[in-house]
């Protein structure tokens, strides 16, 4: 259907992936690296609790993904001080993320297919940041 190939390059376009916020913290401090991987993980666990029973994959796949990435987050942050504020500018992203893409296409599958491919962009960018705090300590 090509208007829902128009909307969803419509949308993936509206919502570029922040490559500025991750290139900033590459030449942060640890503990401001690790703020900044324990909120994407948070940030990624509430954009998939949305409705996403038009998905292409298993409830069950999703209930084990929201599991591994909650647990993560939940370790990681034990690391890093209550002091550290939440980025703005990446929430906001997310909140794009769910409004233009997920509520605005329906919540289809084709608009999680869009929000899969952007989720392991940054679960790829995570991990090399904090891939990072191992190879400099």
């Amino acid at each position: 259907n090509s208007t829902n190939s128009t909307e969803a390059a419509e949308a993936q376009n509206t919502v570029a992936f922040p490559d500025k916020l991750y290139s900033q913290k590459a030449n942060a401090s640890a503990e401001d690296k690790l703020a900044f991987v324990v909120q994407t993980m948070e940030e990624v666990a509430a954009l998939f609790e949305e409705d996403h029973s038009s998905a292409s994959w298993e409830e069950s796949t999703a209930e084990n993904f929201l599991n591994v990435v909650n647990k993560q987050a939940e370790e990681l942050s034990s690391c890093v001080s209550f002091t550290n504020a939440k980025n703005t500018k990446l929430h906001l992203y997310f909140k794009r993320l769910s409004d233009q893409v997920l509520k605005k296409m329906g919540h289809s599958a084709e608009a999680w297919e869009l929000i899969r491919a952007e989720i392991e962009l940054h679960l790829m960018r995570v991990h090399q940041l904090a891939s990072s705090l191992t190879s400099t300590n």
